[in-house]
């Protein structure tokens, strides 16, 4: 009898710390995202976005120095989603820059 009460204090404990170890590991860091803003950003470095579109370029990389901040502070949600941000901006400035370096016929 004593040894089935205990059986079940030890099942709740194990489910109490089991669900939210289990929760909070759902959150990984955002990797691969992060190496797709880096890698977005250097393509628009070399596309000429510096000199073509700065203000577009200078926002994605603040806002992957953003994304850094807030993987390093463990807030992977908001790292992930900065990190889609600033590779966002990196394409448009890429974009931006070939478009001002190729003018249509």
């Amino acid at each position: 009898m004593v040894y089935l009460s205990l059986i079940r204090l030890l099942a709740k404990l194990i489910r109490l710390v089991a669900i939210p170890l289990v929760l909070t590991a759902c959150a990984s860091a955002p990797v691969q995202e992060m190496s797709d803003a880096r890698q977005a950003i250097n393509s628009a470095e070399v596309a000429g976005a510096a000199q073509r579109s700065p203000d577009t370029l200078l926002a994605a990389q603040r806002l992957l120095q953003d994304a850094q901040a807030r993987l390093e502070a463990g807030a992977y949600d908001d790292a992930r989603q900065h990190a889609l941000d600033a590779r966002d901006e990196a394409i448009k400035a890429r974009e931006q820059a070939t478009a001002t370096s190729f003018p249509s016929p």
